[in-house]
C-alpha cells in the first residue's frame, strides 16, 4: 500500500526507507539502542500502514485519580469503565469504537481484548455524543494509570503510548505538574506535539480564576517540555464542561484521517534524531582522542567553503606526512643509496678494464645484499624478487612515528564529525595498520626492481674495451715473438713504426692506457647515471609507498566518510527535510 504523500515533503514510504538505510549504515558505529530503536519504529510503521487507515486510535492516558475513565465513559455515552479515585481501577486497556467495522486487525495488533461499540443509548452530560457521526472511525482507548503501583500497568501504558495514533493526556489540578508525567512521557515525546492533546480535567472543583491560573501554569510547564502550542483544554467529566470542544477536536482529527500518518512521521523524526545524536557502541567508546577535542556537529550541517578548503589542505598535509614517515620507516634512503651504488658497481663490471674488472665481481652487489631487484635477464623488464627484503627494519622511534602519522590522518579526517562517527573514522584509519609493514616492503622490492635494465652504452663500451684489450694482447704477442727471435739469433723481420715508436709497443702501451682511460670515463658516466637512477627510484618509491598509504589508510577513511555522507543524506530524508 502506497502511503499518502504530503505536498510539502517526501512520502512516508521514502522516509521509512531512509530511516532503515540510516540505521543500517549506523550499525556497528552507533549504539545498539539507537539502531534497534530506529528499526523498531520502521517495523511498527510498516505494520500500522497495512492496517485500517480509516480508523484513528486515540488513547486517554493519565495518572491515578485524574478522571480519565470518567471522561472515557462520558465520551462513550455509557459506563464502560469502572471509576476510582485513590486506587487504579483500569488494569488493562479497553476500547470504545465509533463505527468500528474493519478495526479488528488493528485492535488485534494493539492487543486490546476488551472492545465496546459506542452506538447504544447514552446517558449523562454527553448523551448526544455517542451517536455523533463526526466521530465515525474513532477508536478510543482507556489506558491503565501510568503511575500505577503495578509494573504490568505501567508497561502496558508504555507499550500503547508507542503505538496509538493520538495521545490524550488527562491531568487534574492537583497532579498536573507531576514529574513522572513530564520527565518520562511529555519531554521524550516533544516531537509528537501534533498528535497529542492535554486535558485539564476536574476543573469543576476550582473557581474560575484558579482554572485560568492552572491553565497558564500548565502551558508554562508544557513549554518547558518542548511542547509550545500543544492543544490544551479545560474539561469536566462530571459537569460536561469542555466536552463539546473535545468532541470537536476528536472529530476533526478523525475526519482528516491523518493522525496515523502524523504519528508515524513524528516517530520517524524522533528516531532519526536519536540516530543523529547516538553515542558509539560501548566496545569503542574508549577510543583514543575522544570527541571532545574534535567538537561535535549536527549531521547534515554543511561546512563553509573556507572551512572545507582548510580541511582539504590539512588532509593533504596529513597524507604527505604519512608518506614521508612510511618512506623513512621503510628505509628508502638506504635503498636509494644502494640503487646508486649498485648502478656504479654493475657499470664497472660491464665496462671496466678487462684486466682488473674481474676483481669487482668478488664485491657484493649493494642491491642484491638488500635482496632487492637485480638486473633482469635479457628481454625481461624486471628483476627477480624472492621473499622479504633485507632492508634494515624500522626502529622503535620510526614505528611510533608511523603510528602517530596514521592517527593524525584519522584525527584530521574526523574533525568536526559527531562523536560516534569521529570514532568510526579514526578506527578506519587504523583498521589495516598491521598490513603496512609487509605492504611497504613489497612496494620497496617491486619498485626498486623496476628500471634496472642495462644501459645500451654499457654493451658498446664493453665491446670497445675488449677490442682495446685485444690490441694490447696483439702488441704483447708481437713483442714476445721479436724477443724470442732475438734470443734464438734469428734474423729480425722488418719492424714498422709509428714515428720512432715500433707498432708492437704502440699496441701494448696504447691498449693498456686506452683501456684504463675508457674505464675511468665509464666510471664517471656510471656515477652520473647512478645519481639519475637514484633520483628516479626515490620518486618511484615515494609514489609507490604513498599508494600503499592511500590503500591501507586513506581509502578506509574515505569509505567511512562516504558512509557518513550517505548517513546524513538518509537522515535528512527521514526527517522530511530532503
Amino acid at each position: 500500500m502506497k502511503l499518502l504523500r504530503r505536498k510539502e515533503g517526501p512520502s512516508l514510504d521514502s522516509r521509512l526507507a531512509a530511516l532503515l538505510e540510516a540505521a543500517t549504515l549506523g550499525e556497528g558505529r552507533l549504539s545498539e539502542r539507537a539502531v534497534s530503536g530506529a528499526r523498531t519504529v520502521a517495523e511498527r510503521a510498516g505494520v500500522r500502514r497495512e492496517l485500517s487507515l480509516d480508523h484513528t486510535v486515540a488513547a486517554l492516558a493519565g495518572a491515578t485519580g485524574s478522571g480519565k475513565s470518567s471522561l472515557y465513559n462520558a465520551l462513550a455515552g455509557e459506563d464502560l469503565a469502572d471509576v476510582g479515585v485513590t486506587r487504579p481501577t483500569t488494569s488493562t486497556a479497553q476500547a470504545a469504537l465509533w463505527d468500528g467495522e474493519g478495526a479488528g486487525p488493528l485492535l488485534d495488533w494493539l492487543d486490546i481484548p476488551r472492545r465496546h461499540s459506542a452506538t447504544g443509548p447514552a446517558t449523562g452530560p454527553a448523551a448526544d455524543s455517542a451517536a455523533d457521526p463526526g466521530l465515525s472511525g474513532l477508536v478510543l482507548l482507556d489506558l491503565p494509570d501510568h503511575d500505577s503501583i503495578r509494573l504490568s500497568h505501567r508497561l502496558e501504558v508504555d507499550r500503547l503510548v508507542e503505538q496509538v495514533d493520538l495521545l490524550v493526556w488527562v491531568v487534574d489540578p492537583q497532579k498536573y505538574a507531576d514529574a513522572a508525567l513530564h520527565e518520562r512521557y511529555l519531554r521524550p515525546l516533544a516531537g509528537h506535539r501534533d498528535v497529542m492533546v492535554v486535558l485539564l480535567n476536574q476543573v469543576d472543583r476550582l473557581p474560575a480564576d484558579a482554572v485560568d491560573r492552572c491553565l497558564r501554569d500548565l502551558r508554562r510547564l508544557l513549554d518547558d517540555d518542548g511542547l509550545p502550542g500543544i492543544s490544551v483544554l479545560a474539561v469536566s467529566a462530571r459537569t460536561g464542561r469542555g466536552l463539546d470542544d473535545l468532541r470537536a477536536l476528536l472529530a476533526e482529527r478523525v475526519s482528516e484521517r491523518r493522525s496515523w500518518s502524523a504519528r508515524l512521521a513524528a516517530d520517524i523524526t524522533t528516531a532519526a534524531g536519536h540516530l543523529a545524536t547516538a553515542d558509539p557502541p560501548q566496545a569503542v567508546e574508549g577510543d583514543g582522542g575522544g570527541a571532545v577535542a574534535l567538537g561535535r556537529a549536527e549531521p547534515g550541517e554543511v561546512e563553509p567553503a573556507a572551512e572545507a578548503q582548510g580541511g582539504a589542505k590539512r588532509m593533504a598535509g596529513a597524507e604527505r606526512a604519512l608518506t614521508g614517515t612510511l618512506c623513512a620507516a621503510a628505509g628508502v634512503p638506504v635503498v636509494v643509496e644502494a640503487v646508486a651504488k649498485g648502478h656504479r658497481h654493475r657499470a664497472v663490471v660491464a665496462t671496466g678494464w678487462p684486466v682488473t674488472r674481474w676483481i669487482r665481481r668478488f664485491r657484493p652487489d649493494p642491491l642484491r645484499r638488500l635482496r632487492l631487484g637485480g638486473l633482469a635477464p635479457k628481454g625481461r623488464p624486471g628483476g627477480e624478487i624472492v621473499g622479504r627484503t633485507s632492508v634494515p627494519a624500522a626502529s622503535a622511534v620510526q614505528r611510533a612515528q608511523v603510528e602517530t602519522a596514521v592517527r593524525d590522518v584519522g584525527e584530521v579526517a574526523a574533525a568536526g564529525l559527531p562523536g560516534a562517527w569521529a570514532v568510526a573514522v579514526r578506527q578506519a584509519a587504523r583498521s589495516r595498520a598491521r598490513e603496512l609493514a609487509d605492504a611497504v616492503d613489497r612496494a620497496v622490492a617491486t619498485t626498486s626492481a623496476v628500471g634496472t635494465r642495462r644501459p645500451r652504452w654499457w654493451r658498446a663500451v664493453n665491446g670497445l674495451q675488449w677490442l682495446v684489450f685485444a690490441a694490447m694482447l696483439a702488441g704483447a704477442g708481437w713483442l714476445g715473438a721479436l724477443f724470442a727471435m732475438d734470443y734464438l739469433r734469428l734474423p729480425q723481420p722488418p719492424l714498422p713504426t709509428a714515428g720512432v715508436v715500433p707498432w708492437p709497443t704502440v699496441l701494448l702501451v696504447g691498449g693498456a692506457l686506452a683501456g684504463v682511460l675508457i674505464a675511468l670515463l665509464s666510471r664517471l658516466a656510471a656515477w652520473a647515471g647512478g645519481r639519475r637512477r637514484a633520483r628516479r627510484t626515490a620518486r618511484a618509491l615515494r609514489a609507490s609507498i604513498g599508494q600503499v598509504g592511500r590503500e591501507l589508510v586513506l581509502e578506509p577513511v574515505e569509505a567511512e566518510l562516504d558512509t557518513y555522507a550517505r548517513f546524513t543524506e538518509a537522515l535528512d530524508l527521514a526527517r522530511g527535510s530532503a
